[in-house]
């Protein structure tokens, strides 16, 4: 009989023993460490949803003092109240355009952040040049920021990507099984997300461990792109 499967919470390992650095990641790693010589004090991090944004902003808190802020909130926030903090994130930046007061926020924060000779970090998933902003002020200025791009995993990092879902999750698997999983899925960090956890799921509703046999019947049982 099928179990019906758990709600469980997943945590999510923030640390910088838990980031994993390979070729493909390299360079943004270096540029967000490089903190102290960005342009003006500020960059933009860019890269997919699961890439490791979010992972490497806290890294970058964690080690400057920095405080975290999501753009959803800077509509109801105030840019002197952010600004007091000197060193900021400011998690899925592109999420606010259109947002006309998100968007004069972030722009009285931005120029606060770079007159007293701050830090700002932003996240999104594009860059700045494909931001619909509606403040042309605002638009030039992130358009004027540096940027650190992170690019598709390559194997290494993939693994690396799939064994750190499987362990947020408190799920044990081989070396094997990472192994066959990277040569047969979608190659992006959001399909890795995706397929940890739908095995998560699988196994925890049919009572059976993660493991190759089960990871073929998950993988088999996939849409094909555009279905």
């Amino acid at each position: 009989m099928a179990q019906l499967p758990l709600s469980l919470p997943v945590h999510e390992a923030l640390g910088r023993a838990d980031f994993h650095v390979s070729p493909a990641n390299a360079l943004a790693v270096a540029t967000v460490a490089d903190w102290q010589n960005w342009p003006l004090g500020k960059l933009i991090l860019v890269g997919p949803p699961g890439s490791g944004k979010t992972h490497m902003a806290n890294i970058w808190a964690s080690e400057t003092g920095a405080m975290i802020f999501q753009a959803s909130d800077l509509a109801s926030s105030s840019a002197d109240a952010l600004a007091f903090w000197g060193r900021v994130v400011i998690e899925d930046a592109d999420d606010i355009a259109t947002d006309r007061e998100a968007e004069v926020t972030l722009f009285h924060l931005h120029n606060m952040i770079v007159a007293q000779g701050g830090r700002i970090l932003l996240t999104a998933k594009a860059p700045p040049n494909r931001w619909p902003l509606i403040l042309p002020d605002l638009a030039s200025r992130m358009q004027a920021t540096a940027t650190a791009t992170l690019v598709a995993p390559d194997d290494q990092l993939l693994s690396a990507v799939l064994l750190k879902l499987f362990s947020d999750r408190q799920i044990t698997v081989s070396p094997a099984l990472i192994a066959y999983l990277v040569t047969r899925m979608e190659r992006s960090f959001g399909a890795a997300r995706d397929l940890v956890e739908r095995l998560d799921r699988a196994a925890l509703a049919q009572g059976r461990a993660v493991t190759r046999n089960l990871a073929a019947e998950v993988l088999d049982s996939a849409e094909p792109p555009g279905a």
